[in-house]
Formats: structure tokens, sequence, C-alpha cells
């Protein structure tokens, strides 16, 4: 072989594949061989076609809507992600995503029928991307939401190391004449009630990740308000999802308005479903900060005007009803095993 010919990978004459560049193709088609039973298991009716198409397919009337209005969504899951990648705990970060979503849409009285996802990263880990969107599978079941679709994109450059991206989007429909909120039928005096959340959900990370660094604890040690679990499995907790329990409600007409509680907190969330003539009232002795809130409050030495306007502080979920059907809203609730609370009420808005 003649001394001036460079054999070196580096030699410009060399042919460049797309995975010399970062991107891996097989990795990605060895991702859809693994998750398209996973998307499979969330089909409900209306779904049509399987995953791999350019688009997604759905029939509403297959789904028996008659007069049905769409209401979207699209969401992400914040910087809870990092304590996700920095533990290498992947597998409920996917029903955070959902969640995130369906919740708000629900928000608006409609039943979610179908979610696609998008995952951004530097180099695709299937283990880790497999683990990721068999959450998301595990959240769609959770809100009777098919998922028949999706993005992987490998952005090399892009995102550091192992760190990745989420985004969520959903499609809802509701029939026109059982939307909400009902803003004529609101009034001073319907009752406010709260539905529990399993923690922080998916909002306050960048404070929630401040909190623990000035606590000194490291991600593997024992949760301080949670016995038995490491610190990063409290955090981590998944972001509940309502939808079963309350779209029954929704249907007969029980519920007037509701409000998913994420970042902003109670008091920035709850009057988005308001008039502007009316404010809500809460009682806040109606309930305990549970544990998770009680130690980051301390920790962080964070005012409670602070935390109300972070944290969901226990509170996922706010319903608006009338008075005269708390009883069976409130029996309907148990029944669904949630643990409702009466929270507060709607006064008159005098600015």
């Amino acid at each position: 072989m003649p001394d001036n010919i460079n054999t070196n990978s580096n030699n410009h004459n060399t042919g460049l594949t797309y995975k010399d560049a970062g991107v891996d193709i097989d990795a990605g088609e060895e991702l859809v061989r693994r998750i398209s039973p996973l998307a499979k298991a969330t089909n409900r009716p209306g779904v049509m076609g399987s995953l791999g198409g350019f688009g997604g397919l759905f029939d509403l009337k297959a789904a028996g809507f008659k007069d049905p209005v769409l209401v979207s969504g699209t969401d992400g899951v914040g910087t809870k992600l990092e304590i996700a990648i920095e533990t290498g705990k992947h597998d409920t970060i996917g029903q955070d995503l959902v969640a995130m979503c369906v919740n708000d849409v629900l928000a608006q009285g409609a039943q979610p029928l179908f979610f696609l996802d998008y995952f951004a990263c530097s180099k695709l880990d299937v283990e880790v991307a497999t683990s990721v969107v068999a959450g998301i599978a595990d959240g769609c079941k959770l809100a009777d939401c098919a998922l028949i679709g999706g993005e992987t994109a490998e952005m090399p450059g892009m995102y550091e190391d192992k760190k990745y991206d989420l985004a969520g989007f959903c499609v809802a429909a509701a029939e026109r004449e059982a939307l909400i909120p009902l803003h004529d039928k609101m009034h001073s005096g319907d009752l406010l009630i709260g539905l529990t959340s399993s923690g922080p959900h998916s909002n306050g990370y960048s404070l929630v990740r401040k909190i623990v660094e000035r606590s000194g604890l490291k991600w593997s040690d024992e949760a301080p308000f949670a016995t038995g679990k490491t610190l990063a499995e409290a955090l981590l907790e998944p972001t509940r999802i309502y939808v079963k329990s309350v779209m029954p409600l929704i249907k007969n007409g029980w519920i007037k308005g509701l409000a998913h509680i994420t970042g902003g907190g109670l008091t920035e969330n709850t009057p988005r479903m308001l008039p502007e003539t009316l404010a809500p009232q809460f009682d806040y002795e109606a309930w305990e900060f549970p544990p998770v809130f009680k130690w980051l409050q301390e920790v962080g030495n964070v005012t409670t005007p602070e935390m109300h306007r972070t944290f969901n502080c226990g509170i996922g979920l706010v319903l608006c009803v009338d008075a005269s059907h708390m009883d069976v809203v409130l029996g309907a609730l148990f029944a669904a095993g949630e643990e409702p609370m009466v929270i507060g009420q709607l006064v008159a808005n005098n600015g």
C-alpha cells in the first residue's frame, strides 16, 4: 500500500453515514418494533390504522359522538425529567406526560380520545425510550385514551449525554352541549370540591431540586417524608389522572367547572374556570399539606403564599358544583376511589 494513502477514518475521502453523524436509524426501527404492542394495548373505539403511518387516524362517529367539539392540549413534564435522568428511573415519567395533557382537556368537559408523544434526545437509548413509552401507554390506559403515534428525534449536539426531552399532544372531544365551564350557571355559594394529588405532580420541580440541593440529601437516601422510598422514588411519584373518576359526573351534568391545578397552584388555576364576576374563596383549614409539601416548605423556608402559587399543595383537581349536588357528587367520587373534600366556595368578585 502506498505510504501517501491515509486509512484513518477521518480521511475526507471516507464515505460517511448517518450513524457516523450520531443518528442510528436501526435503533429507531427497533424502538418502533418494541413500542408497537404497547400502543396497540391502548386501542379504544374510533382508532383506525396502526402505528407507523404518516398520520394517526380516528373515527369520531365510531367513538359514539353525534355533535362533537374537538378539544386539544399539549404539555411536557418540565425539570422533573432531570430526576428521572439522573437516577435512571424512567418508567413513570410517561404517565406524567399523559396526565398533564389529559387532565387539561378534561377541564373542558372533554373525553380524551388519542395521544401522540415527542421524544427528543442526543443518542437514542432503546431501553430508556421503551421504558418511557411504556409509561405513556400506562397513562393512556388510565385515561381511556389511545396512543396512536409519535415522533422520536435524535439530535446530536442539541442535547448532552443522556439528556432527553418529552412533549405530549392529546385530542379529546365533547358533545357541544356538554362543554364546561358553565359560566351562565355559576353563582355565589357554589361549592369547590378538591381531589387529592399524589405529590407535586409535574410542577415546581426547579424549586424542588433547589430544595433537595439545600437539604444535602442524595437521590438514593430515604425520603424524610415517605418511609420505605428513596428520595427519587418519592419525588417521581407520577401525576394522577382523573378522567375515569370525573367523566361520569360531567356526563350527568353535575359539574359546572373544573380546574387542573398545575403551575400557579390553586390561586392562579382555579380562577381560570370562573367568570369575571366570581372568585374562589378557599378554606385552607379543610385539608393539611401532605408530608412532601411540609418537608419542602420547611427545608426551603418557603412562605405559605409562595407554596400555594407554586405547588398544588395536595389538591390536583378542583370541581365546581351546585351545593344541592354536593352529597351525590361526593358519594360518586368516593365510590370511584377518590378522597374528595369541600375546600371552599364561590363568592362575588369585588376585585
